[in-house]
């Protein structure tokens, strides 16, 4: 059985479905969630994970919360041998930004399991903050308008994650995933209204504009982490990683494939 933890969010929801069609046993564990299949459990309280444990020899873990080696404890005394983790890019390229990535890390590395690290760079799957204004007045608003990054479909990383935990020869490695290719603010819009079939028009925030949307949801060090990222991104955050490949023997998809396949949530 596998354990998957953030099993409502973009990740975790096809994680679940690509291992249920597989024949594998799986629970999945959300916040507030319930019913069959699934548990009611918090990474932030671990003691509240103990029966969710129970029974698995995997889990896909989130950097969620901030007792990693607590959540790490209660998954080795139920028995979990193997352990998934989906940290972020920025853990290895402003690890003094993604200070909680890094920890989740370094408690996956000395926990005495078996585990893999994902580090995703941005997800195609972002550009649902853009779903009212779009639906409401066809219009997207982001920073850094002409500066691309090689974001990844969320469904990938998934597929990724269902292939580790299933297949043997992934332990002690670290992947990056991303995209197949750079991607501008103004070309993912593009690529929506492409999907929509008609015109989404974008408009440039200052830096300033997207810091106070950011700071309403975010911990003000990874607001700044991140607009460092979207607006300065180092050489080896616009690097194209083979690793999607790599694992999945097939190309990562494109922003434009994730567009077709949510223009229902633009509409």
């Amino acid at each position: 059985m596998i354990v998957v933890t953030g099993a409502t969010g973009n990740v975790g929801r096809t994680l679940v479905r690509l291992l249920t069609e597989d024949g594998v046993p799986v629970t999945a564990l959300a916040r507030n969630i319930g019913g069959p299949g699934t548990v009611a459990a918090d990474l932030a309280e671990p003691e509240t994970l103990r029966g969710a444990f129970e029974g698995a020899e995997a889990l896909f873990l989130l950097a969620a919360g901030e007792r990693p080696y607590d959540v790490l404890d209660v998954a080795k005394a139920a028995g979990v041998r193997k352990v998934v983790l989906v940290s972020s890019q920025g853990a290895g390229t402003r690890p003094e930004v993604y200070a909680l990535p890094r920890q989740f890390e370094a408690a996956v590395r000395e926990s005495g399991l078996d585990w893999t690290i994902l580090r995703p760079g941005g997800l195609d799957s972002n550009a649902f903050a853009w779903a009212e204004s779009i639906r409401a007045r066809r219009m997207a608003a982001a920073p850094f308008e002409d500066v691309g990054l090689p974001f990844v479909d969320p469904d990938d990383v998934a597929a990724v994650a269902a292939t580790v935990l299933r297949e043997d020869g992934h332990v002690g490695a670290t992947y990056t995933l991303t995209g197949p290719a750079l991607t501008t603010p103004r070309a993912r819009a593009a690529a929506i209204a492409a999907a929509l079939g008609e015109p989404v028009t974008f408009t440039e925030q200052t830096r300033a504009e997207a810091y106070d949307l950011m700071a309403r949801f975010m911990p003000l060090p990874v607001v700044e982490g991140t607009l460092a990222i979207l607006g300065e991104p180092t050489e080896e955050e616009r690097l194209v990683s083979p690793d999607v490949e790599r694992v999945l023997g097939r190309a990562p998809g494109t922003f434009a494939a994730w567009a077709e396949r949510n223009a229902a949530a633009f509409r």
